[in-house]
């Protein structure tokens, strides 16, 4: 714990009574430290330590919490990129002169790519280029937090900048046209920090077998709602469109849902909830996980299921352009799978409410299939599809992307197209 000596002092903390800090004997001084605290906005508060404590002087707190409006117009701006494993996500903090709307009002940055496994040391230079922006329900106020991707000085996406070609794709007159829907449902899973094991497992050893804990209440059933619930709300402040949560199959797991959103907007709202939850768990003094199978054995795994739909999808007939994509989608399996996701050949194995890995299916509210297509879609001839493979650590942007490419500009050849219908029983 880092602490501090402070001279004796007198601390008015809102309207309660002065609290005198008393000096100590040995060091004509009192230690102070930091604990963490379950209430309030930084999770942290500042507290007198010794056998005579006189309590909690929330002075981080208050500052945390200032509103920083009535002095300036000056605002806190929150660069946010994807790092160099792609799946970690950086930030860094800088001033703005004046409340923006537009990412184009603010200036391009610069990180060392370096530290980040995105750049050499001896031309470590990355350039941040802001494509988005969302309110900051850390600070309030009009700070806010900017999505950006990454470049190299000379205006090259870096590697790890997968937004660019998803904008590519979603700025295709024929994918605009399509007006591409997407809901994503982002499983993660809790652990205890320092162990390595689920929120709410015993420590080194399991709780009873799966059943009881899906959409669970109760202390024995539910574990990390108050994280749940805080992240659902700080979506809704931050403009993400968020849609419900719930919890999952496996304790410990949650789910939370983004969209009807359209085109490259679905990989912004995904990442800046990313962000938010690493942020929330962060204070809670909780460990976030994608990883797709957190926990070998009988237990289910993390996914982040897509579901996707175009205009043609969606109006009357849109159940034949359904099939169709199903049919690209199937000869395209391989190049999909191996975009998915890290780690995603633990999850895909046939078991748990997934297909395998190596054999494409689809199925009509068939849970163990590559991609389920809803009842109401095949009683109303239109809809959308749901692609069950993805993992909990995909890229939304690749997987989002691969999505149009394949169902709106790919065209298969005929001899294909037929192969692929006879095999998965479709007539198109």
């Amino acid at each position: 714990m880092a602490q501090a000596v402070l001279p004796a002092m007198q601390c008015q903390v809102g309207a309660k009574a002065a609290v005198r800090a008393r000096p100590a004997a040995s060091a004509g001084g009192r230690v102070w430290g930091v604990r963490r605290s379950g209430r309030g906005t930084s999770g942290f508060k500042a507290m007198a330590l010794g056998t005579a404590s006189t309590g909690v002087v929330p002075r981080l707190e208050q500052l945390l919490n200032m509103d920083t409006k009535p002095c300036t117009d000056k605002i806190i701006a929150e660069y946010i990129w994807v790092g160099g494993s792609g799946i970690d996500i950086r930030s860094k903090s800088r001033t703005i002169e004046k409340p923006v709307e537009d990412p184009s009002e603010l200036p391009k940055w610069n990180y060392d790519g370096s530290s980040t496994g995105q750049a050499p040391g001896e031309d470590s230079e990355v350039i941040l280029y802001p494509q988005a922006i969302f309110k900051d329900p850390f600070r309030g106020g009009n700070n806010i937090l900017v999505m950006c991707d990454t470049y190299t000085p000379a205006g090259e996406p870096i590697p790890t900048n997968k937004r660019h070609r998803a904008a590519q794709i979603f700025s295709d007159p024929k994918v605009v046209e399509q007006v591409p829907w997407f809901g994503i449902e982002q499983e993660y899973t809790l652990m205890q920090r320092d162990v390595n094991w689920p929120l709410g497992w015993p420590v080194g050893g399991y709780p009873g077998p799966q059943g009881p804990y899906y959409c669970a209440v109760g202390a024995e059933k539910s574990f990390g709602r108050d994280i749940s619930d805080a992240h659902y709300k700080a979506c809704l402040y931050a403009g993400i469109n968020i849609s419900g949560t719930n919890g999952e199959v496996m304790p410990g797991q949650w789910e939370y849902q983004v969209g009807p959103s359209v085109g490259i907007e679905a990989g912004d709202h995904i990442w800046i909830s990313r962000y938010l939850l690493e942020r929330i768990t962060e204070q809670a003094g909780v460990v976030l996980t994608l990883d797709p199978k957190p926990i070998p054995g009988d237990w289910n795994g993390a996914g982040c299921h897509t579901n996707y739909s175009t205009k043609n999808m969606r109006e009357d007939g849109g159940f034949e352009v359904i099939k169709k994509a199903i049919l690209n989608l199937s000869l395209r399996h391989d190049l999909h799978i191996s975009a998915y996701g890290e780690g995603n050949e633990r999850r895909l194995t046939g078991l748990h409410e997934t297909a395998s890995i190596d054999t494409f299916s689809w199925g009509v509210a068939n849970r163990g299939c590559s991609i389920r297509v809803g009842r109401d879609t095949e009683a109303k001839g239109k809809g959308y599809l749901e692609d069950r493979r993805p993992a909990s650590n995909m890229d939304p942007y690749i997987v989002t992307g691969l999505l149009a490419e394949t169902t709106i500009l790919w065209e298969p050849t005929l001899e294909a197209d037929a192969l692929a219908a006879k095999k998965l029983a479709l007539n198109v």
